[in-house]
This record gives structure tokens, sequence and C-alpha cells, in this order.
């Protein structure tokens, strides 16, 4: 049986970090603590209440492992009885996080549940679980002579580039995608769009050349990847996966570091204790394509959910949809010809930065203050990950 419909109080995050620049001196630990106690702060919630914390997180290894929901939670001076896990779907690992904290509260398990995320890219780098020394490989015989015929699993880079080959995509249209993310973001970032979800949080760097961490007084408060590249400087850049490619760092997500943090609960137990919703989510999905093939996973996610939810695409307001790569958002779009104007109307990953572990929080603080700013109902978000899975959600504004 279904039990009661679960809702969003708040979802914050920290400012994106550039790789090795302002939050690189944080321990990830200490970091995503930061995000949750924010939360709880400005709620005036007793962190003694959360039933359960889901963390999500992509590379735990070295200063993410050990359950660092857990850790986390003993960083931001939660009484010990509060529990957490740690959890990884890839790049959708937080939106994930969010789907395992709202099936809790549906089904009666959760009353109060944080769903969190955090990725420490200048700390841990990417892939980096993949290397270590006498731990084996992560793809084993089985699953490499399955789709050895085909090339094996593809980087993500190697299948943006199929994807573009295969919807006939060019470099001027990626380029000029990743020239409208940044010039979104910084009119968002200017207007004050981003204020409500991001939470102050100290600079502090680490030094390479001395091996120290640098303290400072200083705040940051906007993400520090958002520029103002010009058509020409975009065009300048050379491909990352092949020569003549298409995909360059201009049209893809930079590396980053940030945290990320939503409260769910249920109707019930926010009238309780006498809370506000904003959001209440609507319906979740998760879906999967052929990991080789060019049709990234969001495609199928994005119906799944819309179909769980009863909605078709004119019914959204607002679209969050991943920029991992510029072509993961426009073969989207060729898939679904949602209105353009309606998707990723503050910009994306491409001028954010994309910290993997808090990237689908990151879209749903966006998403609710975008709902609440232009006084839309539905909003849906959609994030596709490595190995061809991807994720879902659609929410609906509260208030």
């Amino acid at each position: 049986m279904r039990g009661e419909d679960a809702v969003i109080i708040d979802v914050v995050r920290t400012a994106n970090g550039r790789r090795n620049g302002a939050l690189s001196g944080w321990h990830p630990s200490d970091l995503a603590a930061r995000s949750m106690r924010a939360l709880i702060d400005r709620n005036n919630i007793d962190p003694a209440r959360i039933d359960d914390v889901i963390m999500g997180c992509v590379n735990q290894v070295g200063a993410q492992s050990m359950n660092i929901g857990r850790s986390a939670v003993l960083a931001a001076n939660f009484p010990p009885s509060v529990p957490a896990t740690t959890i990884e779907r890839q790049s959708g690992s937080s939106q994930q996080a969010v789907h395992f904290a709202t099936q809790g509260v549906v089904a009666g398990a959760y009353d109060l549940v944080i769903a969190a995320g955090i990725e420490m890219m200048s700390v841990v780098p990417m892939g980096i679980a993949a290397l270590v020394k006498d731990a084996g490989r992560p793809f084993g015989p089985a699953m490499t002579a399955r789709f050895g015929a085909d090339g094996g699993l593809l980087p993500q880079g190697v299948a943006a580039e199929r994807t573009a080959e295969a919807l006939g995509l060019g470099r001027e249209q990626l380029d000029d995608f990743g020239l409208r993310s940044h010039r979104r973001a910084a009119r968002a970032r200017d207007e004050g769009r981003f204020d409500r979800e991001i939470i102050p949080i100290h600079r502090r760097w680490f030094d390479r050349d001395s091996g120290r961490v640098i303290e400072t007084e200083q705040i940051l408060t906007a993400d520090e990847e958002i520029g103002a590249p010009t058509t020409e400087a975009l065009a300048a850049l050379k491909p990352l996966f092949s020569s003549d490619g298409t995909v360059t760092a201009g049209n893809s997500a930079p590396m980053a570091d940030g945290a990320a943090a939503v409260l769910i609960t249920s109707e019930t137990t926010a009238r309780r204790l006498e809370l506000t919703p904003r959001a209440r989510l609507v319906a979740t999905s998760v879906a999967a394509t052929d990991p080789i093939s060019p049709v990234p996973g969001s495609i199928p996610a994005t119906a799944k959910v819309l179909d769980t939810a009863g909605l078709a695409l004119d019914d959204i307001d607002r679209f969050e949809v991943d920029e991992t790569f510029a072509v993961s958002v426009l073969a989207w779009h060729d898939a679904h010809h949602a209105d353009i104007d309606r998707v990723n109307v503050n910009g994306g990953a491409i001028a954010l930065g994309q910290p993997l572990g808090s990237a689908g929080i990151r879209l749903l603080a966006t998403l609710v203050g975008e709902l609440e700013r232009s006084g839309g109902r539905f909003g849906l978000q959609t994030m596709g990950e490595l190995g061809g899975t991807a994720n879902a959600t659609i929410i609906e504004r509260l208030g």
C-alpha cells in the first residue's frame, strides 16, 4: 500500500569549487557535514530526530572511504545515534539518495531523513578507485567478454563523441550550448537566483607547492567555474577524446568540489513539527540502456517517470537535465522535443562544475528554487550515468 507523499522541507548546497581551487583544502567529510549542519540549523530541527542519512559519493576511496556518510554525521556534531549510509550510482548518486529517502518516507520507514551528496575531486581524483594497486580491475572477464566484440564499455567522453556522431551534432552546436550555459549561469548568479540554495563556506585551499592547507576568512558564495567565454575562445579549444572530435573542455562539465543536502519528510510529520514544505516528490524512476549505445539513459528514464506520474511533457514547467556534456542535453532534447527555453534556464554543470557525488541534489536545489522564482508547478530533473543507467525525478512546487 502507498503511504503518504514525501515532501522537501529544504535543500542546500555549497558553491561548487574549481578543482584545486577555493575548497580544495576541505576534508570531504567536513564539507559534507557543513551542508548537513546548515540544513538542520536554518530549519531549527533537532538532529536527534533524523532517522537516517543517505549520502551519495562516487569515488569511495581514501578520504571518501569507510562510509563517509557516517563520518559526515559525526563531523556535523549530530548525536551519535543518527545512522548513515553511503551509496553510489555514478554521477546520479545523490539523486538516487533522494529516491531512497523518498521511498523510505512513503513506506513509513522514515519520519525525517536527509539525502546528501559529496565529491571532492581535488582530493580524490575521478576514477582513482579503479587504479588502486593490487585491488583488481572493475570489469571482470564475463562482462569484458560480453561487450569486448563491440570495444567494451566506453569512457563517458568517448560515448559522448559517439552520440554526437549518431545525431549529426557538430562542434559549433556543442560550443553554442556551452556558451549558453555560462551566460545563463552568470545571469542567475548576478540576479541572486542561487542565493537561497548556496550556503556560505570559508575558502580553504590546498597549496600544492608547500603541501599546506591555507586557511582564510574569505567566503565562497558563488560557483567558482562560471566564466564569460567567447565563441572564438571555445572554438580554439582542442577536442579531448579524438583529434577530429567535437567534445572539448568548453562543452563539457569541469571537475569540481562540492556538497549538498536535502531534508525529506511526510506531510503529517511536517505539520506536527510546524515545518513548511517547499515541494512534493511526485515520482521517481531509474532506467538503463545498452552501455555501448549512443542513447543516453536519461531518455528512457524521462519517459518512465512521466508515465509513473501520469503527466505529459507539456505539463512540466522546468527541466534540469544533466550537463556532463552538451551532447547529453541535446540528445535528450532530440528525443523528447521539450521547449528548450524551459531546460536548464539557469545554466548547468558546464558552467557550474560537476562534483559527481553531489550533482543530483545540486540539480534538485536549482529546480526547487527556479519553480519558486518562476511560479511553475512541476519540475523534472534527469541524470545519465556511466554504464547506461539514469535517474529521473518529478517534483511539484508547494505554496
